[in-house]
């Protein structure tokens, strides 16, 4: 038998080589997408579609609350409930009373809390740590072991927060082992709050699917359960009406950021952060400052 000469055995080869190479590329692509279809279908699991609606200029909506079916409950406060004393915001209505409250970091430098707690603050939730927006690395607020300290021993309730720019559940998980580490097992009377949001300019999160918010938060308050914490999620309208499903975090607490003279935001809410350039004795410049409800 004639052998083949070596000009088809180079063609047989390349032959293979390609039927390879286009083998393992099939493969890939189909490994690949069902990695998104699998996402997909997490994604779609705990997110419901949102019928789209248009927001009116204060950023509420025009329908009335009792025609949504979403089953998250609805904002049930009373605005001829909310009233102001020495400046603060206070609410007294038939479901709930209120806990008067500033949100601080780092930013605010050094805080006279004895003053902060004599002009009426009942609570504060402090800044424990961030992820950076460019870099990504976690960093622990400078300021943090002082707040802690001054707020407690001043006699306010506490809560903390964390500045997230987690990009995937995996980071969120990190994220709330981070708060977890640094709490070290300290009581807290108020929640763990996840906080995160859009950044102005050039970050390593502006290429975040906005739809998987919902799976970023609920890493990260499950993780703060498990640590023993309860768990919050800290948003503004927009945040709440389209990037989050609400639906599928009912069991954690919400922290509404809402600039206006009373809220309007169509959802239910046990906290309140109504100003973001307040004034308290006791902090050099300004502060923002917030209401928490509680239920009669």
């Amino acid at each position: 038998m004639r052998r083949p000469s070596k000009k088809a055995l180079r063609s047989r080869r390349i032959m293979l080589l390609l039927f390879l190479f286009l083998t393992c590329l099939i493969l890939w692509g189909v490994f690949t997408l069902g990695r998104h279809v699998l996402r997909y279908a997490r994604g779609a699991s705990i997110r419901s579609v949102q019928t789209e609606q248009t927001q009116q200029p204060d950023g509420s909506l025009p329908s009335d609350p009792s025609e949504d079916d979403s089953g998250v409950p609805k904002n049930q406060y009373d605005e001829n409930c909310f009233f102001t004393r020495n400046g603060l915001m206070c609410y007294d209505g038939p479901e709930a009373s209120s806990l008067i409250g500033i949100d601080v970091s780092a930013h605010q430098q050094q805080i006279d809390w004895e003053a902060v707690a004599a002009c009426g603050v009942q609570y504060a939730v402090i800044r424990i740590g961030y992820r950076g927006y460019t870099e990504g690395a976690i960093q622990l607020d400078d300021c943090f072991a002082q707040n802690l300290q001054g707020a407690r021993e001043a006699g306010l309730q506490i809560g903390v927060y964390f500045f997230s720019q987690a990009l995937d559940e995996q980071e969120a998980r990190e994220e709330a082992a981070f708060v977890l580490k640094t709490l070290d097992g300290q009581a807290l009377e108020l929640p763990v709050f996840f906080d995160w949001e859009e950044i102005d300019g050039e970050a390593r999160s502006d290429v975040i699917d906005r739809t998987t918010l919902t799976l970023l938060a609920d890493a990260f308050c499950q993780k703060i359960e498990s640590g023993g914490y309860a768990a919050g999620i800290y948003f503004n309208q927009k945040f709440g009406y389209e990037e989050l499903n609400l639906q599928s975090l009912l069991d954690y607490s919400f922290w509404l950021a809402e600039y206006n003279p009373t809220p309007t935001f169509r959802y239910g809410f046990q906290f309140w952060q109504y100003a973001c350039d307040g004034t308290i004795d006791g902090i050099t410049g300004p502060v923002d400052l917030n209401v928490a409800f509680i239920p009669k």
